[in-house]
């Protein structure tokens, strides 16, 4: 496998060298390769990620990952003539006449290792600004996905060149191998206990990374705000996908006071979406038993330590996790510490502000942070008080949709972030370019260093 996987990146990795700019023309062309695979495969693409999921509906994979999908290849196609031009830079008056600017160029084979939980976006996403960077490259989906993994090497076979994207699949080893390839970039989606063995791998070649991996997000509600409005957008934040979202909200931050009525609250909401839930073809599986045992087992402990457990009426036993609010989980427990990744969401309650920006700083950096107050100084206070990769004001999620914000994290979130001009410049090289006018007085400085050179000294150097 490993002497296949390297013949696989050779192919490519030549191509960029011997085609080492791709014009827009190319690039347009690529993009509209992409879209029609999504466009002309999408009831497919939904029904094998259905298949993998043992239930998602196709309304979400298409509003969660073909939409977005969709929007961001037509926001590079639009934009990318404007991205791709030369940028002017001024010249300093010491090194005047002289001309100062800046390319844009592809940095060559960009590595693409994606997650199961949004299988065909936190793939084909990346991708877009690699292809928008004049960037080949070759993915590597989670083998958690594998009917879905399947499909994708096939439609990106029948769409591409071979040195243009490939699709590689199969397991850990198979990744371990991917990852140690010598790419001039490698973007990893996944979980924080994986960073280290890819970032290990890639510092062998020294290649650089992206690093979009995810954490306890918060969302503070404050007092001012409507309980109704923040349960509204806490529930479709946290229970789309089945919590399965890498910057769903990990736990809210509520008002003493409040935390019980925010409960009761969100318990409604989860009702009025997905009622009959155990029969409910749109409220998402739990993608393994593994991960399901890892929920059951967080609950569990949390239980044991005095906490309260509340779950929608008629939620049942049966295939599908309910969804749970769990009330008083103590501090040092799973919930609190680790990230949930499923349909169960902690409230802590907070006396003030300053001691809920506490709470958040006193932990790793988020991917994500949510605050709902309509107090502009307490909007203002809460960006300024604690650091996160994205944020969304008065609602969840909708961040990571706007093609002209970029996306990623910080600390242990991520490293690096993409989506639209942000990607196109995070897979470029930014070349710098200076050119000197017919004279340049700094050109005659060399040595023998004379009068000259010291009268340069004490101008400059002030």
């Amino acid at each position: 496998m490993a002497d296949s996987l390297l013949n696989s990146f050779e192919r490519v990795h030549a191509a960029t060298r011997r085609n080492r700019l791709a014009d827009v023309a190319t690039r347009r062309r690529r993009l509209a390769a992409l879209r029609r695979l999504v466009v002309e495969n999408r009831a497919e693409i939904a029904r094998a990620i259905d298949a993998d999921f043992g239930g998602r509906a196709q309304v979400e994979s298409e509003l969660l990952e073909i939409v977005p999908l969709l929007l961001a290849v037509r926001h590079a196609t639009r934009h990318l003539g404007r991205w791709m031009r030369d940028e002017r830079r001024p010249v300093a008056l010491p090194f005047q006449p002289a001309r100062a600017w800046v390319r844009y160029e592809p940095l060559g084979v960009i590595g693409i290792v994606s997650p199961w939980n949004y299988p065909l976006l936190l793939s084909l996403g990346p991708l877009v600004d690699a292809l928008a960077a004049g960037n080949r490259a070759m993915l590597k989906p989670s083998e958690l996905t594998p009917a879905f993994s399947e499909l994708l090497e096939r439609l990106v076979a029948a769409a591409f060149e071979d040195d243009e994207v490939l699709v590689v699949t199969g397991g850990v080893d198979v990744a371990e191998a991917f990852t140690a390839l010598p790419f001039d970039h490698l973007v990893f989606t996944g979980s924080t206990a994986v960073r280290h063995r890819v970032m290990e791998a890639a510092a062998r070649n020294l290649t650089p990374v992206t690093l979009e991996l995810g954490g306890k997000s918060p969302a503070i509600v404050a007092a001012d705000f409507p309980l109704p409005e923040a349960a509204r957008s806490i529930v479709l934040g946290k229970f789309t996908n089945a919590g399965q979202t890498c910057i769903a909200p990990d736990y809210v931050l509520a008002p003493a006071a409040r935390v019980e009525a925010l409960a009761r609250e969100i318990l409604a909401g989860v009702g009025r979406a997905y009622p009959d839930l155990q029969q409910n073809t749109q409220y998402s599986s739990i993608i393994t038993q593994r991960h399901r045992d890892r929920l059951e087992a967080a609950l569990d402990e949390a239980r044991l330590g005095g906490a309260r457990i509340l779950r929608p009426e008629g939620a049942g036993e049966g295939p599908k996790f309910p969804p749970a609010i769990v009330l008083d989980a103590p501090e040092d427990s799973l919930l609190l510490t680790e990230e949930i990744f499923g349909p169960v969401l902690p409230i802590v309650p907070y006396r003030d502000l300053n001691e809920a920006l506490d709470f958040i700083n006193a932990r790793p950096r988020p991917l994500a942070l949510y605050a709902f107050t309509n107090d502009r100084a307490a909007q203002a206070k809460v960006l300024d008080g604690a650091i996160s990769g994205g944020v969304t004001l008065n609602g969840t999620l909708l961040h990571i949709a706007q093609s002209t914000l970029p996306f990623g994290g910080i600390g242990a979130s991520g490293i690096g972030a993409y989506h639209g001009w942000h990607g196109f410049r995070r897979f470029s090289h930014v070349r710098a370019v200076y050119k000197p006018g017919r004279f340049s007085a700094l050109e005659h400085l060399g040595p023998p260093f004379g009068r000259l050179a010291r009268l340069a000294i004490r101008s400059l150097g002030r």
